[in-house]
């Protein structure tokens, strides 16, 4: 099954924010670095993730629509930090700032909820819809963490693979005010955001060109190919994607600002 854009007379609006921007800027706590990460840079050259966190300062507030929810979504996923369930893939690291789009001040304990396909390009709950018959837990590669109080929702998961009709990609929520539940899961809240999450085309070529992703028999749609991408890059969802090493195995951070309206 493949998804469609949704349609631009949506009147909810989500904004991302485009970190190191040169125009326009918005004085927002500490100043950041106008040089962005290449998507080749090895952590080595970096900051560790668990020590600094995407910042909202010097930043242009971009409004741009939000993005189709897609047929795969499902209620109620877990509250945790690792979403992988010891699926095989590469590892990825998010961290996810969230901030008003008004003032740019970080939002904390703001439910930052993920889903994505595997490497071969099934999501759970519908294992077998892109050809590939494997085990399926309903909850792989689902589910979602508050924010910090710098805003940062900080998420393990692995490099996602791709399935017929669209290009790699990991879909995103934003909510406020849930209440966590005995089960580990949330309930309740508002929905303040839906989009979507994208990888630098050069950097997912390697990846699958190695396994498992090599193993994914469907064609892959690439980023300049996929309906929903609109070649917008971060104001888009385009991830800053870091080397967590000296090769795809070992896996990315990935790094992006989303601005919502509350």
């Amino acid at each position: 099954m493949t998804e469609t854009p949704m349609n631009d007379s949506i009147a909810r609006r989500t904004v991302l924010v485009a970190t190191g921007a040169t125009a326009a800027t918005l004085a927002v706590g500490t100043a950041v670095s106008r040089t962005q990460p290449s998507p080749t840079t090895n952590a080595a050259d970096t900051a560790d993730m668990t020590d600094t966190a995407p910042v909202a300062a010097a930043a242009v507030c971009t409004l741009t629509r939000e993005m189709t929810e897609g047929p795969y979504y499902l209620d109620g996923q877990y509250v945790r930090s690792d979403i992988t369930e010891g699926k095989t893939g590469f590892p990825l690291k998010l961290a996810l700032t969230v901030v008003d789009d008004d003032t740019c001040a970080t939002i904390s304990n703001a439910l930052v909820e993920i889903w994505h396909c595997d490497a071969l390009g099934e999501y759970s709950g519908y294992v077998g819809n892109n050809g590939h018959n494997e085990p399926d837990s309903g909850t792989f590669l689902r589910g979602g963490v508050l924010t910090d109080s710098r805003g940062v929702a900080s998420i393990t998961t692995v490099y996602p693979g791709w399935y017929r009709g669209r290009c790699v990609h990991i879909h995103v929520k934003v909510h406020v005010n849930v209440t966590l539940t005995s089960d580990g899961s949330f309930t309740g809240g508002t929905e303040l955001h839906t989009g979507q999450l994208f990888f630098d085309e050069q950097i997912t070529a390697r990846v699958g060109a190695l396994s498992p992703y090599s193993a994914n028999t469907v064609t892959r749609t690439t980023l300049a190919q996929d309906g929903i991408y609109d070649d917008g890059g971060a104001a888009s969802g385009l991830l800053t994607l870091t080397a967590l090493g000296s090769s795809p195995s070992a896996g990315y951070s990935g790094t992006l600002t989303l601005g919502v309206e509350r």
